[in-house]
C-alpha cells in the first residue's frame, strides 16, 4: 500500500501497489540543466488524480518489484 494525499477531500488515501504507476519526469531548465523528478501516480475512487513524489531509490525499488 502506498499512501497518497487527496487535496480534493483533504485526506490520506491508501492505494494498493497494483494500482500505482512509477513515473520519471525530466525537464530542461533555462540554463540547460536536466532536472529529474520521480513520482508515484494513481487515481482515487472518485477519479481524482493522485501524485506522490519520491526518491530515486524508492522509484527503483518499486520498478524492480513491480516490473
Amino acid at each position: 500500500m502506498i499512501v497518497f494525499y487527496n487535496v480534493k477531500t483533504k485526506k490520506r488515501v491508501p492505494i494498493p501497489e497494483e494500482n500505482v504507476v512509477a513515473e520519471k519526469m525530466e525537464k530542461l531548465s533555462k540554463k540547460g540543466i536536466m532536472r529529474v523528478r520521480y513520482a508515484f501516480k494513481s487515481k482515487d475512487a472518485d477519479g481524482t488524480k493522485l501524485t506522490r513524489f519520491c526518491s530515486k531509490d524508492d522509484y527503483l525499488k518499486f520498478k524492480c518489484k513491480n516490473g
